[in-house]
């Protein structure tokens, strides 16, 4: 049969990106207290196009994610990625993956157990060298400092979320970045709170007030004293409550 993306496109530019987005298939993931955790991921996969190629053959990345599938994890995207590389002729490759992560709770009075839902990520590069990124999002609480020193009677609140993007020299838990990212704001969030709960949780974000920079350098500054740690980007986005905007800081080391 004739091979249609092989042929010479009509612009014979380079395509720095392409291939496929936003499939979802189920992977395997490291937990720190289970061992493993199956969950549903969302991939992106891409090379970049030479000039004289009309296009790229899309079958073949689902072919080598099949090969990949029972061994995907934090360390093995390399391995992936430069079967990409061989089999597309690229120069460059990547492979984005996010998928749900949760992890059982215990409520901070009752001690009721819920799951809470955590948005991860990895994220590998390979060009000349490997460059492989960890990342999750975290829902938090924030108390607004100036509200709580300017009002009579309470603050304002709301929810707030904090990404963190991290790349290492030796392993990361996925469990300790979130835990960073919630002593790191005014209160965590739980899917499961009784009457106690709720009390203690809301006593302590009001007596724990941040604002969004607050918690960007809070953070910035764990990470800074983790020998481990050799980039990160941190953002905080506040929902604002009272606000028909939302206030944001990000700190990129």
């Amino acid at each position: 049969m004739i091979d249609i993306q092989k042929q010479k496109p009509s612009h014979e530019l380079p395509i720095n990106m392409v291939g496929i987005s936003d499939l979802r298939y189920p992977i395997r993931v490291l937990d720190r207290r289970d061992k493993y955790q199956n969950t549903v991921a969302t991939f992106s996969m891409f090379v970049d196009l030479p000039h004289n190629y009309r296009g790229t053959h899309m079958s073949r990345f689902i072919e080598i994610l099949n090969r990949y599938s029972s061994e995907i994890a934090y360390s093995d995207l390399d391995s992936i990625l430069m079967d990409m590389k061989r089999t597309f002729d690229a120069n460059s490759a990547q492979l984005l993956i996010k998928f749900p992560y949760f992890i059982l709770r215990n409520a901070p009075v009752s001690d009721a157990k819920s799951f809470s839902e955590y948005k991860a990520f990895f994220d590998g590069k390979l060009s000349n060298s490997y460059v492989f990124e960890l990342g999750v999002e975290v829902p938090v609480t924030l108390v607004c400092p100036c509200s709580k020193e300017i009002s009579d009677r309470g603050a304002h609140n709301q929810r707030a979320q904090v990404t963190i993007r991290v790349r290492y020299s030796e392993f990361v838990w996925l469990e300790e970045l979130i835990e960073i990212a919630e002593f790191s704001a005014s209160a965590p969030i739980f899917s499961l709170l009784k009457r106690s709960d709720e009390k203690y949780v809301t006593e302590l974000s009001y007596d724990n007030p941040k604002f969004v920079e607050d918690v960007a350098r809070e953070i910035a500054q764990k990470l800074l004293d983790d020998e481990r740690i050799t980039y990160f980007k941190i953002e905080v986005k506040s929902y604002e409550s009272i606000h028909n905007h939302n206030a944001y800081a990000m700190i990129e080391k």
